[in-house]
């Protein structure tokens, strides 16, 4: 029996829940999908599907199966779409994954852009802090702040976003601005990453590169909890300046330390490593390439003090 004949048998019953079901959607008789479920399961040696009288559920195999299957098929289809329409027709789901607040400061608000230039784009934007498995996740492109370590997905930098230590002229009129990193152990350091004792800040000096361990009241695993507190003057942050634009950006809000201050993190466009990419996930490449630093050096700045005291 041909492979792709079961394979989309397969499909169907997995995506139905049933024999019947899935005879309805492909057109064909119960008997003939029975008949390619059964050719499958005996040429790869295992049982795809629990069966009852009552249900259909994948096995352990079978669910691995399906998830490695599926995303060959909605290939196909996709490389099917794309003849038969046209190369130039840009239509369908784009799964973009992208950190927290990079994404609410600089991916939303190029979205409607995207949406205009194509229309028949489905976007679905998730914004999260955790790095995503882009495959399990159904991801088709990962926005990422920083070092890339998926040997399996293509990487393609767009831009850099230097390091800042920033905070409000509030917090320093109370306890003084830092004239050096070594400074910063009388200070009260704002974590990011969630450590609850310590956190070691790199900077560069005469000699060369080296790092402060700093403390603090607060620690978040998330960057818009860290910029509340630099806002409201609880202390110092240490951050990338493309998560501090925006609505940390004007006079309210400072950096410090400038002269020691030197790294950046790279940003990144991430997709798997496929060997057909469907025109919808090219053409949203292609937008945020261009976009994405356009928007990183038209955001507003983060205002840099002299070092002085209040």
């Amino acid at each position: 029996m041909d492979r792709f004949h079961e394979l989309n048998a397969f499909i169907a019953v997995a995506e139905a829940g049933g024999f019947s079901a899935a005879a309805r959607r492909t057109g064909l008789a119960q008997p003939a999908v029975s008949k390619a479920i059964a050719a499958l399961e005996k040429r790869l040696g295992v049982a795809l599907f629990n069966r009852s009288t009552r249900n259909v559920t994948l096995t352990d195999h079978g669910q691995r199966y399906f998830e490695r299957t599926k995303l060959m098929i909605e290939e196909l289809d996709d490389a099917d779409n794309e003849m038969t329409n046209s190369a130039l027709r840009v239509s369908g789901p784009v799964r973009i994954s992208v950190p927290s607040t990079f994404g609410r400061l600089h991916v939303l608000p190029l979205i409607p852009e995207l949406l205009t230039l194509y229309p028949e784009l489905a976007v679905d934007l998730v914004l999260s802090d955790i790095v995503r498995d882009m495959v399990d996740d159904r991801v088709d492109l990962a926005i990422r702040v920083g070092a890339i370590d998926e040997p399996d997905a293509v990487v393609r930098r767009v831009a850099a976003t230097p390091l800042v230590c920033v905070g409000s002229l509030s917090y320093f009129r109370d306890r003084g601005v830092p004239q050096t990193p070594a400074d910063l152990v009388k200070h009260n350091c704002l974590i990011y990453g969630g450590l609850r004792e310590a956190a070691n800040w790199p900077f560069v000096g005469p000699d060369g590169p080296f790092s402060v361990s700093v403390r603090g009241n607060l620690s978040s695993n998330s960057i818009e909890t860290i910029r509340a507190a630099v806002l409201a003057g609880v202390g110092i942050g240490f951050f990338t300046k493309g998560s501090l634009v925006g609505g940390l950006s004007g006079p309210d809000v400072v950096t410090v330390l400038d002269g020691f201050v030197r790294g950046a993190r790279d940003v990144n466009l991430v997709w798997p490593n496929r060997r057909f990419v469907p025109a919808r996930v090219r053409r949203t490449t292609e937008f945020f390439t261009e976009a994405i630093p356009k928007r990183l050096s038209d955001s507003g700045h983060v205002e840099r003090t002299s070092m002085r005291s209040f």
